[in-house]
């Protein structure tokens, strides 16, 4: 039977095309509602799996896996990955196992899509609606967004199939098809478009509706799925522009991998092919199963050289020389990552933990610079507290920006803490900049000299509260309760430094002594300043235990 060929009017360009751009449209819009609500059920596991990369390349490749699967962007994985690199708490080489398993957990979603379930799409808008219209508690709302994301996603596919069906008789569109037969023609075209829409998923998703219509072969898909490998570097290489080296480094092992294993496969094609065909199921179920197994053969093969890999990125890649890292500047803070807003809560908390670093330097230089530094040193101290200013507000900026983001009751709250913990910080460095600087000018100008004595009596007061802050920022970073309840426990060492300082200070008012009546006067202010900058650790200390009671993660067992 010879089939007619119609003419570009006879199949209704217009429906056409808002079939294919509609059904787009409400497939990401679905995936996106899907993955949100996942992230959200699902984000401590993240969590868990992220703080475990410190282990061997396979459990590195198993969490990349993971994570990738429920937030469905290896992307997003990848600038996950810069922050810890740049803490030095994951190595380059372990990164490199993350990303190789962030390309296996990419491909879950093709692996649900080429179900065929699209006659079941608008039963799971149903349900899923339901769930969240007659409920207001929060983990039934998640799991009806979940329902009600897929069900959208598949009704996406299938307008997008439903669009496509009278292309089958377009020679045009099918002599467009027929060249996707050329692997090399497949893979630019599978690359160039994800990047454009940056999501491998809806590349995929495509690739599927438009198998099931007969349109594309399993040679083609799988051709135009290895270009949607390298495409969805795009967002990571971005991402690096202007960022650290460690940035730049990850982003590239993410697409030097891709593409090593694009070249393994391109020329392997057909075996692929066959072998999935040996399996079995219809050319949607084999183009998805193709999909996993050349992301999995390639993680395996590739994995016992992570190590090489990473001396040729580094390589590639070299350090800057003479260039030194603004302290002011954010490391952890990306706003990719705010597309995980569990991770994106504990990234906050590193940099949280980096700015109590800075405060604390502070702390540590004030009181030999206010009782004896000259000039360049409050000068110098007051960088440190210009350098803790710009970090808060890059913090609290970005808290900002997360509490836009779909979050969790239990969620919010930990932003608003990490918002709290951050106005301690910032405010112990205030003390030092508007108080303890001001001490120190005006010795300065007046040319007073501070006893040995009255410096004897400070330096255990100081040494406490020092140690206090300290403490209280090392349990935020460790997530630790049982260091914060002891930073409160000194409340009452503190109150019996500070009366017996200023016991000794008014058994001194009467020395004769040049200017003694403003020395005490400041020794006093001293005194005071040191319980303020006590209190805001005690603050912190309180609003650690309140994060840890809230669910960043079970304190250990003591």
């Amino acid at each position: 039977m010879i089939v007619s060929m119609l003419p570009l009017a006879a199949i209704e360009t217009g429906k056409v095309v808002m079939g294919l751009i509609g059904g787009l449209a409400l497939f990401l819009f679905g995936l996106g509602l899907m993955t949100d609500a996942v992230k959200a059920v699902a984000g401590g596991s993240m969590r868990v799996l992220l703080a475990r990369l410190t282990g061997n390349r396979f459990t590195a490749a198993f969490s990349g896996a993971f994570v990738t699967a429920v937030i469905q962007s290896s992307s997003v994985t990848t600038v996950l990955l810069v922050g810890f690199i740049s803490a030095g708490l994951l190595t380059l080489e372990q990164s490199i196992g993350v990303i190789m398993g962030a390309n296996v957990g990419s491909t879950v979603t093709a692996q649900v899509i080429a179900f065929k379930v699209t006659d079941y799409a608008l039963l799971m808008v149903a349900l899923g609606f339901f769930v969240r219209f007659i409920t207001k508690r929060e983990k039934p709302v998640l799991y009806g967004s979940a329902l009600l994301g897929m069900g959208l996603l598949f009704l996406g596919m299938h307008l997008m199939s439903q669009a496509t069906q009278p292309l089958r008789n377009y020679e045009p569109f099918l002599d467009l098809m027929r060249s996707m037969e050329n692997p090399l023609h497949a893979i630019v075209v599978g690359t160039v478009f994800t990047a454009l829409v940056q999501s491998s998923a809806a590349t995929t998703g495509i690739v599927i509706v438009l198998a099931s219509q007969g349109l594309v072969t399993l040679e083609a898909g799988i051709a135009l799925a290895l270009g949607a490998n390298i495409g969805t570097c795009a967002t990571a290489l971005l991402a690096a522009i202007g960022k650290p080296r460690e940035a730049v480094r990850a982003a590239v092992a993410h697409i030097l991998f891709n593409i090593l294993g694009v070249m393994v496969w391109v020329g392997l094609i057909g075996v692929l092919a066959n072998l999935v065909r040996s399996i079995g199921g219809d050319v949607p179920r084999q183009i998805a199963n193709a999909h996993t197994f050349f992301n999995l053969a390639n993680t395996l093969a590739f994995i016992p050289f992570t190590a090489p890999l990473a001396m040729l990125i580094r390589r590639l890649v070299p350090e800057r020389k003479g260039v030194k890292r603004d302290p002011g500047k954010p490391v952890y803070l990306d706003a990719a990552v705010t597309a995980a807003p569990e991770l994106a809560l504990v990234n906050c908390r590193l940099e949280i933990g980096r700015l109590g670093g800075l405060a604390g330097e502070m702390l540590d230089r004030m009181l030999p610079v206010v009782l004896s530094g000259e000039q360049p040193d409050l000068e110098k101290l007051e960088k440190c507290g210009d350098d803790v200013d710009r970090l808060y507000q890059a913090t609290v900026d970005y808290l900002g920006k997360l509490s836009h983001c779909r979050l969790t009751l239990n969620q919010s709250e930990r932003l608003t803490t990490c918002t709290a913990i951050a106005n301690h910080i910032e405010n112990v460095a205030l003390t030092v900049q508007a108080n303890f600087l001001t001490i120190g000018r005006e010795r300065l100008r007046k040319g007073v000299r501070v006893s040995e004595a009255t410096r004897r009596m400070l330096l255990p007061l100081s040494d406490l509260v020092r140690a206090a802050f300290a403490t209280a920022i090392d349990a935020l970073e460790c997530e630790d309760p049982h260091r914060s309840e002891s930073v409160v426990a000194l409340a009452e060492k503190v109150d019996r430094l500070s009366a017996e300082a200023k016991t000794h200070l008014l058994e001194r008012l009467s020395a004769l002594e040049p200017n003694r009546a403003w020395t005490f006067r400041v020794e006093s202010d001293i005194v005071e300043n040191l319980k303020r900058v006590y209190y805001f650790s005690m603050r912190i200390a309180m609003a650690v235990t309140g994060i840890c009671e809230a669910g960043f993660r079970k304190p250990p067992a003591s």
